[in-house]
């Protein structure tokens, strides 16, 4: 194992899995552009190591990630305080750009909601491929409470976990969404005592599977509905004829047909 320790952001590799670990718990794992940057360069790094086949998040302390930290933004007295206290400009450089990076990961990405995860904190959940949450963990839509819409992909990625019924009642009321309630309303996919004991299990299990073919399935399925079912059954044909020239692939069906176990290499 390999670990080191940045300011906001904990990086591990245990085998094949990377670890990042939010680390701000006295802010309950609030983001600063700090943070969004420790997680770009934590993502880069496991990108880079071939070796690395699955990503977990999780957050350091009782909280996954509370969202933005609001002493981040400028609400000093003066006439050019809505213009300072802006947040398009910190969504479009930071939030924005995090969501897009783990959507397009070469890899499967996990988390491990130790906690509450409010705001941004759960479109960060949302935006990973599988989530684990621990029975106390609840998820917040708290922006109407301050006169915002959800951001960081909140918006769309609700609307496709929840529905549109269920997804506009927690955005404008902001109510808690308990883990079981979470996980029955299919926004995570599991609830488990030791959260990331269980999803560090599923990330080497998914670690140990055809990588690319996975990300394939991720995209696949997250662009379904910007499609016609006939234009994706052309996408489908051509990520199939795709990977079919890679080594998984092969090695796949071999394994199959001498009956035994496939040995992935994620190429």
């Amino acid at each position: 194992m390999t670990t080191e320790t940045q300011a906001t952001v904990l990086y591990e590799e245990r085998g094949a899995v990377a670890l990042l670990t939010l680390n701000r718990p006295q802010s309950l794992n609030s983001f600063t552009r700090q943070m969004h940057q420790e997680i770009w360069q934590a993502c880069d790094r496991a990108s880079a190591n071939p070796l690395i086949r699955a990503m977990v998040i999780t957050g350091a302390g009782r909280g996954f990630c509370a969202g933005a930290d609001l002493a981040e933004f400028d609400f000093t007295p003066g006439e050019d305080r809505a213009q300072r206290a802006n947040p398009g400009p910190i969504i479009d450089q930071a939030f924005n750009p995090t969501a897009r990076k783990l959507m397009n990961l070469r890899m499967p990405t996990l988390a491990a909601v130790n906690g509450v995860a409010a705001g941004a904190g759960a479109s960060l959940v949302m935006a990973c491929d599988i989530a684990i949450a621990a029975p106390t963990a609840s998820f917040i839509q708290a922006f109407s409470k301050i006169g915002l819409i959800p951001d960081a992909g909140g918006s769309w990625l609700l609307v496709e976990r929840l529905g549109l019924s269920r997804a506009l009642a927690l955005a404008m009321t902001g109510d808690k969404l308990p883990a079981a309630q979470a996980k029955e309303w299919g926004m995570i996919w599991d609830v488990q005592e030791d959260c990331l004991g269980a999803t560090l299990a599923m990330a080497e299990r998914l670690a140990a599977m055809p990588t690319r073919a996975l990300v394939a399935t991720r995209h696949l399925m997250r662009d379904a509905s910007t499609r016609s079912f006939t234009a994706h059954l052309d996408t489908e044909r051509d990520t199939q004829a795709m990977l079919g020239h890679t080594h998984d692939y092969i090695e796949g069906v071999v394994a199959f047909l001498e009956k035994r176990p496939a040995q992935f290499k994620g190429e």
